[in-house]
């Protein structure tokens, strides 16, 4: 049966009191809490979540990267959505990391399904899932040197002559 007490601020609250500092800002899109936590504690913080008894946050739904050269130090971010089953809530967490140390603690020892997501990651994004079992190219080709959905790479080949933009809309 659903808890009706577990919404967005009794989620928040509970984070903010247990890691304080840590759970750094809160935005509430279209109705999902997305909480953003820092580097060090990300890994805890999704235990606790999974472990605690009153939220029992124990279903992960996705692992994605994104990238934003425009943020200094802060140039890739992590997102996580996390979703009880038990109480049909669902939170997202973001987390960023500096492009020159894109290393983050993997989270496989608390979700399975978080192998082939993390692998996925890195391999789009670059992103290091340190303590990994496996943390090799997952669709792309071993050999390649670049990390595809980094946005230094653009999407098309503007060299191209066999493109009409009138058709595209531009």
């Amino acid at each position: 049966m659903a808890n009706s007490t577990l919404s967005n601020e009794t989620v928040y609250s509970k984070l903010k009191e247990k890691f304080g500092e840590a759970i750094s800002e809160s935005q509430e899109p279209f109705d999902l809490l997305t909480v953003e936590v820092s580097l060090a504690e990300i890994h805890n913080v999704i235990e606790w979540l999974k472990n605690e008894p009153s939220l029992q946050i124990n279903y992960l739904t996705l692992i994605g990267g994104i990238h934003y050269p425009e943020n200094t130090g802060r140039e890739l971010g992590v997102t996580y959505h996390l979703h009880s089953l038990i109480h049909n809530f669902r939170i997202r967490l973001k987390t960023f990391l500096s492009i020159e140390n894109p290393t983050i603690p993997t989270i496989t020892d608390l979700y399975v399904g978080a192998n082939w997501m993390e692998r996925e990651t890195f391999d789009f994004y670059g992103v290091i899932f340190s303590g990994h079992p496996n943390l090799i190219r997952v669709l792309n080709e071993e050999s390649m040197d670049y990390f595809p959905m980094r946005k230094e790479f653009r999407l098309e080949d503007g060299t191209r002559e066999d493109k009409d933009d009138r058709f595209f809309g531009r």
